[in-house]
Parts: structure tokens; C-alpha cells; sequence
């Protein structure tokens, strides 16, 4: 099986599904804009061959660099796990006869507004939502489908550039803020708690399930600094209150012609128990929701992905024995990270609970926090009981300071 994987370095998650090809057989052909002799020793090992291109978004030079770089050869798959090479990947396929995705069904996943429509064509609840190209237009939309409202890029990933607007007075701030971006949703606001719904699918078919609750919403997090984001996979995934946003899910699948591979979808849920949709893409979570997966059932889904695409096969248990929780960490001050407190005592008390601890070290710059949910380190921490996963999450997320200056 020869695959070539688009992105196999980056974001840095990639090089784990570069391993998990090479490791079901696949002969990988990787594609991306990183020099060939940066290419890490432990990724090398993994790529049969390697296309540097010059800038990894230009679809139209990577299309024609790809198309001369596979000539005399044969390949079999065409695949990307990075949102937005989706679009390139499928029209790759096409240009090659391959299976996969089309172009239009990937579209379907990228293209926020025609994604909402081909969801709600199939009689699922969405928010009310618009297209829009020029100040007018949003204008226009807010004006119909009311405050609040949230102001988005068509085919964003994560939460860039995504505004949640109260008021006309508080849009006409955020505008200048939109201006280089090209199409953009207003989308009716969604009180509720919020969830994911990943899957693992074959021919559209989960073979594989998660959902997982985001404390507080992505959107709060990316907007308060001072918050320490939590996510927990919930291992009871199928009790009463979850059953309608994975029912929601799987005809979402349906509706968007899925094919095989991750998807990441987000929905909410109402007071009154209604699934509403949010957005999806055909990719896994970033933010290391993969790892917590494979902590929820010790498994390794970097591998089984690679399985589905190379062989249309899951192996692994979809048993989920613990709730596996997240908690990203935002130093005070700026600068360099000085000292961390708190962390001593918690891991006296959760150490045997906890899978990963990943802070950054003292003397160690800050990251961007409106640039990665990474931010300044994450703990990785689970439990068989949600309420103890739960505790302990909240715990590192209250008890644990980090400093910087």
C-alpha cells in the first residue's frame, strides 16, 4: 500500500500518523514545505519518500508540483489529517482517479455555510446562519437572525477569529477585526452545554466513538486568559443525557456523504435536552484529544487510523474504561516562565491518576495563548469515576500557578 500524506510534519500531531502508516505497511509519501534535511530523524524513518514544496497552502503549485513528483509511479491512497489540505488532498484524489472524498463532499466539511445547509437539508437542527462577503452583509444577517450572534470565518479551524457578539455597538468593533477575511458566518448563538462527537469511520460507518465535554466552551476559552481550559472524554458515553447529540452525529455523517477516516464534530446541548449541530471536519481534534482517546481505552488510534485508510480495518477494543481529562495551563505575566506552584502538592495526591504532565519549564518563554489551546503546558489526568476525573481536573486547573516574567 502506497500512501501519500500531506502535512506529515506539522502540526507537530501529524508525525504520530506518519508512524502509524508506516507501522500497518504503507510505503508513505509525504508532502509539506519543510526543508528535507529538517525533517526529523524519528519521522524520516517513517517516509519512503519526501516532496518539499515551497508553501504547503498554495493549492494550485502543490497540485502541479505533486502531479509531476507521482509521474511513472503508483499509488493508492491520497490522504491529509490537517484541515486545510483537505480540499487539496480530494482534489488530488480526483486528478488521479483514487478513492476517498471528492471535492465536493470535502467542501461539505470545510465550507461552514454549505456544510449547515446539506445538515439541516437532512431535518437536523442548526443555528440560523448566513454567508456574508462585505460588512453589508453581515450587517444584514445580524439584523435577521438577532444578538447574540457569533461572527466566524467560512472555513475556520478551532476558534480564529471567531467573535461572540451581544450587540450592534459591540459587531461594528469587531468588523475592522474580520477585514482580511474573505467569506465569513453569522451564526445564531446556541445557549448550552458543548460536546464533541468524534468518530473513527469506514465508508461513513463509526467504527470508532467519542464524546467528550468542553469546560467551559472552546469559544470562553480562547477569549478569557485567565481561564484554564478543561476537556474530558466521558466514559459512560452512551447515558440517556449524550444519546441525542450521537444520534445527532451519526446522521450528520450520513447528510455529509462521509467516507473513511477521523471526524471532529462539535454540537451543543440545551437546557431542555435538544442536540443542535455546531460544525464538523473530516480530521481528528486537535488540542491532544487523540490522546485522550487512547488514554479513555488504551489504545493507540494514531495506528488504527492508519489501519482504516491502508486496510478498511479497526482492531482495536472500543472499550472506554476511564474518563480522560485535559487541563491547558495560561502563565500570569509575560515573559519567561519564572516558577510553577502547587504542582508538588498535586501530584502527591493525583500522581497515580496522572498520564501526561507537560508544563513548561521555568526559564522557558511563554506561548501565545490566543495562538495555541497548547498555551504553557497541559496535564493529562483519568479516572473509571467521572466525578473523581472531573475533581481532579479542576483541581490541577485551580491549584496549579504558573508565573512568568
Amino acid at each position: 500500500m502506497r500512501v501519500v500524506f500531506l502535512a506529515p510534519l506539522y502540526p507537530p500531531e501529524m508525525q504520530q500518523y506518519t508512524r502509524g502508516l508506516a507501522e500497518v505497511g504503507a510505503e508513505v509519501y509525504g508532502v509539506a514545505d519543510t526543508p528535507r534535511e529538517a525533517v526529523p530523524q524519528h519521522v524520516r524513518q517513517y517516509l519512503h519518500d519526501y516532496l518539499q514544496v515551497p508553501r504547503i497552502m498554495d493549492e494550485n503549485d502543490v497540485l502541479e508540483r505533486v502531479t509531476a513528483w507521482l509521474r511513472g509511479k503508483t499509488v493508492d491512497r491520497i490522504v491529509t489529517n490537517w484541515e486545510p489540505l483537505v480540499v487539496l488532498a480530494a482534489k488530488l484524489r480526483e486528478r488521479f482517479e483514487m478513492p476517498g472524498m471528492s471535492v465536493d463532499v470535502a467542501r461539505g466539511f470545510r465550507d461552514k455555510q454549505l456544510m449547515k445547509e446539506r445538515v439541516r437539508a437532512a431535518g437536523l437542527r442548526v443555528p440560523k446562519s448566513a454567508r456574508t462577503r462585505s460588512e453589508t452583509d453581515v450587517l444584514e444577517a445580524a439584523e435577521e437572525i438577532g444578538y447574540p450572534l457569533i461572527l466566524k470565518p467560512i472555513d475556520g479551524a478551532g476558534s480564529a477569529n471567531t467573535y461572540k457578539v451581544r450587540s450592534q455597538k459591540e459587531l461594528l468593533t469587531v468588523l475592522p477585526k474580520m477585514r482580511g477575511v474573505p467569506e465569513a458566518i453569522v451564526e445564531e448563538y446556541i445557549e448550552g452545554e458543548e460536546f464533541t462527537f468524534d468518530t473513527v469511520c469506514i465508508g461513513g460507518k463509526p467504527a470508532f466513538e467519542n464524546v467528550a465535554a468542553y469546560l467551559p466552551k472552546p469559544l470562553e476559552m480562547r477569549t478569557v486568559e485567565w481561564i484554564s481550559p478543561v476537556i474530558i472524554t466521558v466514559r459512560n458515553m452512551l447515558q440517556p443525557k449524550l444519546l441525542p447529540g450521537i444520534e445527532l452525529g451519526r446522521r450528520v455523517l450520513g447528510a455529509l456523504g462521509m467516507d473513511d477516516g477521523f471526524t471532529h464534530m462539535e454540537w451543543y446541548l440545551t437546557e431542555k435536552g435538544e442536540a443542535i449541530f455546531g460544525e464538523i471536519g473530516c480530521r481528528p481534534g486537535g488540542a491532544c484529544l487523540v490522546d485522550q482517546m487512547n488514554y479513555t481505552c488504551d489504545i493507540d488510534l494514531f495506528r488504527e487510523w492508519a489501519n482504516v485508510i491502508c486496510h478498511r480495518t479497526f482492531s482495536a477494543s472500543t472499550t472506554r474504561k476511564y474518563n480522560a481529562g485535559i487541563v491547558f495551563k495560561r502563565a500570569m505575566g509575560q515573559g519567561k516562565i519564572s516558577r510553577i506552584e502547587g504542582l508538588g502538592a498535586y501530584m502527591a495526591e493525583c500522581g497515580p491518576w496522572v498520564t501526561e504532565e507537560r508544563l513548561l519549564r521555568p526559564g522557558t518563554p511563554r506561548r501565545n495563548w490566543k495562538n495555541t489551546l497548547l498555551s504553557d503546558g497541559y496535564v493529562h489526568v483519568r479516572h473509571p469515576s467521572w466525578a473523581e476525573a472531573h475533581r481532579m481536573a479542576f483541581m490541577a486547573a485551580t491549584n496549579i500557578r504558573m508565573f512568568a516574567e
